[in-house]
């Protein structure tokens, strides 16, 4: 047994190891850098990082790589999705703040007007609606406005009629200012 050739086995040995340790951090790094990035240029950097400089490369990747893995951001973007269906599910009176529900015509605890009958199918629309979405009827509360007109000499005609329309309208059908509510007015 010559003791050059036990140290000689002993290094070989270790730089297999070492060998094998890199080979796997590589490894490592473009599996991690794939569950968190779908850029195959990045996923390929990563591990060129790890390949050429080793044990620093791996350090500095692990400084620069994604904080989540493509799932746990997948994850997080449901439970966010839920949560904002959560908040637009409940549904507030803006005279009182009572929960109401979407098909409520006047909120029950201060008469709130929330939406109008369609002249038309008579299925609830919300007010801000100047068309029934259902049967494409007006749904200004039975107010015909003018057309659009065409010179100033029709304006100033149409101007009168405009103006009667709106004086005949359902005052309830017109929604307050925010902060103010309707209150006391029942259909």
């Amino acid at each position: 047994m010559d003791p050059s050739n036990i140290l000689l086995g002993c290094l070989a040995g270790m730089g297999a190891m070492l060998a094998g340790f890199w080979l796997a951090l590589i490894i490592w790094t473009f599996r991690d850098m794939r569950s968190r990035s779908r850029d195959i240029f990045a996923q390929i950097l990563a591990a060129l990082l790890v390949a050429i400089l080793f044990v620093v490369g791996w350090v500095i990747y692990l400084m620069l790589r994604p904080k989540e893995t493509l799932a746990e951001g997948y994850e997080r973007s449901l439970e966010e999705e839920a949560l904002l269906q959560g908040i637009e599910e409940v549904l507030a009176c803006p005279g009182c703040g009572a929960r109401v529900q979407g098909d409520f015509v006047v909120c029950p605890s201060c008469h709130t007007k929330l939406k109008k009958p369609c002249q038309g199918c008579g299925r609830a629309l919300n007010l801000r609606w100047g068309v029934c979405p259902y049967c494409g009827a007006p749904s200004m509360g039975g107010v015909q406005i003018p057309a659009q007109p065409q010179s100033q000499a029709d304006a100033t005609a149409a101007a009168p009629a405009v103006r009667r329309a709106l004086r005949s309208a359902d005052p309830v059908a017109i929604e307050p200012p925010p902060g103010e509510s309707q209150t006391g007015i029942s259909s």
